[in-house]
């Protein structure tokens, strides 16, 4: 069997506009790898929303990553004051990965 080492996956759903400055943070941290997925619609406690092709205005997108669990809990610090002011969602859980000496 492949070996595998624990490690932390974040996802964090944000609006669209947003996401450079989430990326930035991720930077700060050094955590080398993200995506940024697309999202086409969704709903919540404030009811369901879609992306709005014209104005982009309700557009939101999930930023992925896997990293350890110091740089985890460093970004987590980091993020935590936009968590609020933003509506931001992230989640952060174990996971067994893979060639681990590259997260």
């Amino acid at each position: 069997m492949v070996a595998t080492v624990q490690r932390k996956r974040i996802e964090i759903l944000v609006d669209t506009p947003l996401v450079p400055r989430i990326i930035r943070l991720i930077k700060e941290v050094d955590i080398s790898g993200w995506s940024v997925i697309k999202i086409a619609s969704g709903g919540g406690r404030d009811g369901r929303w879609d992306h709005d092709e014209v104005t982009g205005a309700a557009a939101k997108s999930i930023i992925l990553m896997i990293a350890n669990e110091v740089k985890a809990s460093l970004f987590a610090d980091r993020i935590a004051p936009l968590l609020e002011s933003h509506g931001l969602l992230i989640t952060i859980g174990n996971v067994e990965v893979v060639r681990g000496d590259r997260f």
